[in-house]
């Protein structure tokens, strides 16, 4: 009996054969990664916090020579902590050098710290924040908030004479809560032992109070050499359960995904809202159907804007005043929040890490791979192979819905057709199921947009 026979058997499949929904459960619990999220560290959180902080401010345009102030001294403590983590990461420096230019008042060197474990394929797999800060002073915070990055260069404080790069910005939440939380979940895969089929990424990235700049110039370098990213998970201000306004909330999540709605951005976020329903139940994920927060924006969309599936997590409720300023210290962290965010993504991504990769449903000229064969009348869908799978499983639901109402197990094969059900009136998509009962992400079928010709008119 060949391995891949008996993984079919595993998983109560025979080559070729096609199952009941439900006969593979969609909400199996994996040991590993209950292992993996029990192994994340309240303590270690806090302790990287407090020694970002410390710091005193870790703004791009800080001091570099210092070995205990500014963004010189931060990132190298990043980079030296990632790497006693475990041998198994390879640590480096992402090295650019900026021109003077929007916000960036000086010729400038951006290091992002990129933490890789190796997985049994290319396949890559992102988790990050950025870990550079900023103080805006008294007052600016609301400002700051109407220019979302990539937007037309106007005028503001950090092109002022008057600013100071160097003044107190402790960055305590935004966005220390988002580095502990990857380098801790970079430790905790890498001592996990368990050896993933994708290979992670865990980026700290330089740059982005100034416009995702760090985030920017590494996913040109991706797109230069034709790398292809299978997800982002970017997490930015996740640390605080207290607003502005008094209001509270512990138990809650906010997780950005660009649309439209069957994107492989907002798949994405369908699948993390799952996997945490299985394995940190007691937290839920708020879906928010838009890039990021009204006018804001993080690292993940530098991904998105390249085509990459991006989201980025959000803690529930916000303290403006202690964004961008002297006051975001680490008291406004509640830790315990910060870790049930960080065993979220543990979760999400030991799950897609495992599982294999998405099938593809387009061919290569981006034509969704589904028809009405053969009576017209039928929902026929065809995906390519999705390496290491063993079964599939077909989903689908009403185009009004927004989330995966029916589905169907399949065996091995890469074809399957629907009966008496209409490609009109319904939206379908297929995941990967593996070895272990891991699933991927599912890839819909979407219809390609259509830009509008010039019409020749008759003189």
């Amino acid at each position: 009996m060949t391995w891949h026979h008996a993984a079919l058997l595993a998983l109560g499949l025979l080559p070729g054969t096609l199952l009941r929904a439900g006969q593979v459960p969609v909400d199996a619990i994996d040991p590993k990664i209950q292992d993996i999220i029990a192994t994340v560290s309240e303590a270690r959180l806090r302790d990287t916090v407090t020694t970002l902080v410390a710091f005193g401010t870790r703004n791009t345009l800080s001091d570099t020579r210092s070995t205990t102030r500014g963004i010189g001294a931060a990132r190298q403590w990043i980079h030296d902590e990632l790497q006693r983590s475990s041998p198994r990461l390879q640590v480096t420096f992402d090295t650019y050098h900026l021109d003077r230019q929007d916000r960036i008042t000086r010729p400038v060197e951006l290091r992002n710290v990129l933490a890789i474990l190796p997985g049994r394929s290319p396949r890559r797999i992102y988790l990050g924040a950025h870990y550079d800060s900023v103080n805006l002073g008294a007052g600016a915070q609301l400002a700051s908030n109407a220019r979302a990055p990539g937007a037309t260069a106007t005028p503001d404080i950090q092109q002022q004479p008057g600013f100071d790069p160097d003044a107190d910005a402790p960055g305590a939440n935004d966005n220390g809560s988002g580095v502990a939380l990857t380098m801790e979940l970079a430790r905790v895969m890498a001592q996990s032992g368990v050896e993933f089929d994708a290979t992670l990424v865990f980026a700290c990235w330089a740059g982005e109070e100034q416009d995702l700049y760090g985030s920017r110039a590494h996913v040109q370098s991706l797109q230069a050499s034709g790398t292809t990213i299978e997800a982002v998970l970017n997490s930015d201000i996740v640390g605080g359960t207290t607003g502005g306004n008094g209001s509270v909330d512990a138990a809650s999540v906010r997780l950005y995904s660009e649309g439209p709605e069957d994107s492989a951005s907002r798949s994405l976020a369908r699948y993390i809202e799952r996997v945490a329903a299985i394995y940190v139940p007691s937290h839920r994920i708020r879906l928010m159907a838009r890039e990021d927060r009204f006018g804001r924006g993080s690292d993940h969309s530098s991904f998105s804007n390249a085509g990459f599936p991006a989201i980025s997590f959000r803690e529930a409720r916000e303290d403006y005043a202690r964004q961008h300023a002297v006051t975001d210290t680490a008291d406004g962290i509640d830790f315990r929040y910060l870790l049930q965010n960080a065993r979220v993504n543990a979760a999400a991504l030991a799950s897609l890490a495992l599982a294999p990769p998405r099938p593809v449903v387009s061919d290569a000229r981006g034509r969704p791979l589904i028809s009405r064969d053969p009576t017209g009348y039928d929902a026929s869908l065809r995906w390519t192979a999705s390496p290491g799978a063993v079964a599939y499983r077909i989903y689908w639901r009403d185009t009004w819905s927004n989330d995966w109402q029916h589905r169907q197990v399949t065996g091995t094969v890469t074809q399957y057709t629907l009966k008496d059900v209409s490609i009109d009136d319904f939206v379908f998509g297929v995941a990967a199921l593996g070895a272990d009962g891991q699933e991927s992400a599912v890839s819909a079928y979407v219809t390609p947009s259509h830009a509008n010709a010039g019409v020749k008119l008759a003189r």
